[in-house]
């Protein structure tokens, strides 16, 4: 199997919603198209920004066929196929490959907590047999805030030694740089992705991989200059428009800022449970990101 060429800065995009809570995928592609083209390495489609888990089965299909449509590079792209019953991460595994996308984002199994490393071993190993025929390359997603588990690095190591190249890469968004330093070190070829930008002039060195970051939606033209050029006024920029978000919900902060940049309300739409960002956050981000933007082309 070919070896993944995804690297260097990567968002956690966004997935637009019409008014009836279904995925908006004009409006999904057009974002995508508008982050590949502004600084985009790659996209990270369908994780948690995307709100995945709160769109069912069809409706995660018809974004991942969208992007086909829209011909955009899925050989750029990663997307989310972790679900709680292995059938459904299966099938999306499944579509992930037929379509043609880089990679699949798998999350654990979220619903039942202190499982045992045999069961995470197994779930995998059932996506890895299910997909054989077309191998694509899979990704661990490690985020036990939200899903209760953890890839945690010995368990990460007898994946590898299981399944081999089919196991190519971490996302890491346990915020944990030493987890995620260690995961980097199992081997070489193992591509481990922070989740924040604030990791991509250290990234630059060989450290990571690069990053897959929520605030990439806003900030991607900045972290390209960190990444490929190393400008660390960039960088800097980048991480304070990160920072802006420090104790707000990211998901529906992010949505809200991409609204007011876009100058499109609907994109500040969100899926139950998730609720739309509040009027005083949303204005305190604006203002720090207009500021932000400001100092940078005066």
């Amino acid at each position: 199997m070919a070896e993944t060429k995804l690297r260097g800065v990567i968002a956690a995009v966004a997935t637009p919603i019409n008014e009836d809570g279904s995925p908006d995928t004009a409006r999904a592609t057009k974002l995508a198209r508008h982050l590949i083209d502004n600084g985009c390495d790659g996209l990270n489609v369908l994780g948690t920004t995307g709100e995945a888990t709160s769109f069912s089965l069809e409706e995660r299909k018809r974004v991942m066929d969208a992007y086909k449509s829209a011909g955009l590079p899925l050989d750029r792209m990663m997307v989310g196929t972790g679900a709680a019953a292995v059938a459904d991460a299966v099938a999306l595994t499944r579509y992930a490959a037929d379509l043609g996308f880089a990679g699949a984002l798998v999350l654990p199994p979220f619903y039942y907590k202190g499982v045992p490393d045999d069961g995470l071993v197994a779930y995998i190993d059932t996506i890895v047999k299910a997909t054989a025929q077309k191998p694509v390359p899979l990704y661990l997603y490690h985020y036990p805030q939200q899903s209760g588990l953890h890839w945690h690095v010995a368990l990460v190591k007898r994946l590898l030694d299981t399944f081999g190249s089919r196991i190519v890469g971490l996302k890491d968004s346990s915020g944990d740089m030493n987890y995620a330093k260690e995961a980097a070190a199992i081997s070489k070829s193992f591509d481990v992705f922070p989740s924040t930008e604030a990791v991509l002039l250290e990234a630059r060195t060989g450290a990571f991989a690069g990053c897959i970051s929520a605030t990439a939606n806003l900030n991607a033209d900045l972290c390209q200059l960190a990444w490929a050029k190393g400008d660390k006024a960039a960088h800097d920029a980048a991480v304070t428009i990160r920072k802006l978000f420090d104790g707000r919900p990211l998901v529906s902060g992010v949505k809200a800022l991409l609204s007011h940049i876009h100058a499109d309300p609907a994109l500040a739409r969100m899926k139950p449970p998730l609720a739309p960002f509040s009027a005083g956050d949303r204005a305190a981000v604006v203002a720090g990101y207009d500021q932000v933007r400001g100092k940078r082309v005066a």
